[in-house]
């Protein structure tokens, strides 16, 4: 049976028990029923994992004893940066759970003209720590000891602003490049999908205003999720660690 890998937000440290967050003790405690003397995986984002015991297990308290730490890396040596156009209902949740697993490094959801998603100061935040839990769950899903950071969402020409030095990538079915004639420098890879509507012709402009190549990866039209899911799956076979 594989020992659980858990996300435990708080320093951990050989032979110093750890009280584990409620998130992390919910899920050992109420959906796993694990009981004392199991054992898990701890990760703290910071590198490498955990094996621990578990000394105690409550209804609202998981203490787990650090016994050995494993500097396991199944980190890709390539560095992605997403700005996803933000999609309804739960495409944008599976964008997100599928890009952790695939290995990303960063998302930024992206407001544009034509998103169709307008949400309050209030439901955004709520959504924006969705996001992060999901990535979270990702990550101990596929092994990950390095959490994917979930920027809050931000207007398109925000995000085009931004000042990078990894090469800037979109979409077009007719452009002249394609990810085996790009090269990415050491500092990765910045790439944008639109939303489900597309995106208008001011914000393309804007995307070649700041220094974007366009790029296709086939002649068909894809939907937002799949597009994003495509060039990452590309890029780590080219240039990552997925196996070729």
């Amino acid at each position: 049976m594989r020992v659980p890998h858990i996300y435990q937000a708080s320093d951990i440290a050989l032979s110093t028990p750890v009280q584990l967050d409620d998130d992390a003790a919910g899920h050992i405690g109420r959906v796993l029923r694990m009981k004392v003397g199991e054992q898990v995986s701890l990760f703290n984002g910071q590198g490498g994992e955990y094996l621990c015991e578990l000394i105690e297990v409550g209804k609202k308290s998981v203490v787990a004893m650090p016994i050995t730490f494993n500097d396991i890396d199944v980190e890709s040596p390539l560095r992605i940066h997403l700005g996803q156009g933000i999609s309804r209902g739960d495409k944008m949740d599976f964008t997100i759970q599928k890009s952790v697993e695939l290995g990303i490094t960063e998302i930024t959801p992206i407001f544009s003209k034509r998103c169709g998603v307008k949400l309050t100061a209030e439901r955004l935040a709520k959504k924006h720590q969705q996001w992060q839990k999901i990535a979270i769950a990702a990550a101990e899903q596929s092994g990950r000891n390095r959490i994917t950071t979930i920027h809050p969402p931000i207007d398109i020409s925000d995000w085009l602003g931004q000042k990078s030095e990894e090469i800037k990538l979109t979409l077009h079915p007719r452009a002249e490049h394609s990810i085996k004639t790009i090269t990415v420098p050491d500092s990765g890879v910045r790439f944008l999908v639109g939303p489900e509507g597309g995106f208008t012709d001011e914000e393309i402009i804007q995307t070649k205003e700041q220094e974007f190549v366009d790029i296709r990866i086939g002649p068909r039209v894809l939907r937002t999720e799949t597009a994003a899911l495509t060039v990452l799956s590309a890029l780590q076979l080219q240039f990552g660690d997925l196996a070729n």
